[in-house]
């Protein structure tokens, strides 16, 4: 026993040059919603259920590709998750843009973007499965007859449906466009409308709502590191006419704060007294971003405040009974992906390095991660727990999990001799991975066996 503890003390020596190590790297990402690359995303809260649909991003081929659909599910707005795809003709599609889902007729109706046209589906339920709401529930390019416009030339970016309280609903899409919506929720009426506003620039991503009876129609400009939202507010209707307050610009780059181009995303609220915006950011260039959310805040009359951007995140929104969590003492690898030097489109000042320790993949912030080293065909990370715990729970994030994954999970009480306690050798869609060992152990290890070899989040209970 006493040459087991020997070993165990090495290890510990061993691996507390690498927790040195660790502590001398930074995370520039922060605390993202979601523990994945996700972009322009609507957020909304469901019979005490909060719900985000969004574009799946970092598929490594820019705007070629998306990942498939899928809607991250949370209580408290802490802790997040899916399980396979809401949308199941769309899953080798391009997927982009999801609206917001909408309730009526006695159903859910979102608004995606699908291979660059804009479709309208349904569900009996916000977490689908969804079909084509027109037509057959099939996808072919460039487009098929169940487009949402049913015009000669569909061609129209992000939808966002809003519906007033007078029942009347309407739709607003790319460069400004908007027009109503029949009460079947997929005939576009045929006089569209394009909202004046003081900023000329090309627009995306709209966002509308209404608060204490004011409209607000938010808009984009620019794009990458130079990514911003501005406004416009009615008093009448959402067709206008509108006003234009002086201090417009809702977000922008915040150099002091580290954000960059806070575009595409979405305003939801808890309350009446309880906005927040949503929004991508730069991240890692290209389509290779992730989602922040701030508070949004109204001066008395009416207009906005400019938005505090923060990557730190507005934390729980709800209180939902939780466990305790057992923090590592140590997290160490089979290997370690060489830092990424991240580098900027429009802004010189945004530079950024990305490491990828394994300490990452414990610091309970979604906007850092563990990979493994390229060619690594171990592929694997401990947990070093101290102490001989129990071990209830094990919840594992993995890098880009809407592709799936493929792992097992060992325990040890040595850090030499390892029993299964968990895990699938089938590749599965979904996050996080859940395990319950029922067993006691000091060190618990993840190999990956198929999918991405990395992990943003690993938590133990």
């Amino acid at each position: 026993m006493k040459m087991k503890w020997k070993r165990i003390m090495a290890l510990g020596q061993a691996f507390s040059v690498v927790a040195i190590m660790d502590a001398q790297v930074v995370n520039p990402f922060g605390n993202a919603l979601v523990p994945d690359m996700i972009a322009d995303a609507s957020i909304q809260e469901i019979d005490g259920m909060f719900y985000c649909y969004a574009t799946t991003d970092g598929y490594g081929r820019g705007l070629e590709t998306s990942g498939p659909p899928v809607v991250w599910k949370s209580r408290d707005f802490v802790h997040w998750s899916f399980d396979g795809t809401y949308f199941p003709s769309a899953a080798t599609e391009k997927y982009w843009a999801p609206s917001k889902v909408v309730q009526a007729n006695g159903k859910y109706y979102i608004y995606p973007t699908v291979n660059g046209y804009m479709y309208p589906a349904v569900a009996d339920h916000p977490e689908g499965p969804f079909k084509l709401a027109r037509g057959e529930d099939r996808f072919y390019k460039p487009y098929t007859a169940s487009t949402l416009l049913q015009t000669k030339d569909p061609g129209g970016i992000d939808a966002e449906v809003f519906i007033d309280d007078d029942g009347q609903a309407y739709v607003f899409w790319g460069r400004r466009h908007v027009a109503k919506l029949a009460k079947d929720m997929i005939t576009v009426d045929s006089v569209v409308h394009v909202i004046s506003t003081p900023r000329k620039e090309y627009s995306e991503g709209p966002i509308f709502f209404k608060r204490k009876g004011i409209y607000y129609y938010l808009y984009t400009i620019g794009g990458d590191e130079k990514y911003q939202y501005a406004y416009v507010m009615s008093k009448v209707s959402p067709l206008g006419p509108y006003e234009y307050p002086e201090q417009d610009i809702v977000s922008t780059t915040d150099y002091e704060q580290g954000v960059f181009g806070p575009g595409h995303g979405c305003v939801f609220n808890t309350d009446e007294d309880h906005y927040y915006f949503a929004y991508l950011e730069f991240g890692r260039r290209s389509t290779n971003r992730q989602t922040y959310v701030n508070r949004l805040e109204f001066n008395e009359d009416g207009t906005i405040r400019p938005v505090k951007l923060s990557l730190d995140g507005v934390g729980a929104l709800r209180k939902v009974k939780g466990r305790k969590e057992i923090k590592a003492d140590t997290v160490y690898a089979s290997s370690t992906a060489a830092p990424m030097f991240i580098k900027p489109m429009k802004d010189e000042a945004c530079r950024r390095t990305e490491y990828f320790v394994p300490a990452f993949a414990a610091d309970g912030a979604n906007g850092s991660r563990w990979m493994a080293a390229e060619g690594d065909k171990d592929k694997w990370l401990v947990a070093d727990l101290g102490r001989i715990r129990k071990i209830r729970c094990s919840e594992i994030y993995f890098v880009r999990p809407t592709a799936g994954h493929a792992y097992q999970l060992e325990g040890s009480v040595d850090g030499t001799t390892w029993r299964k306690c968990g895990g699938h050798d089938d590749l599965r869609v979904k996050s996080p991975h859940v395990d319950e060992p029922k067993g006691k152990y000091r060190f618990l290890r993840v190999r990956i066996k198929e999918g991405i070899a990395g992990i943003w989040e690993w938590n133990i209970y």
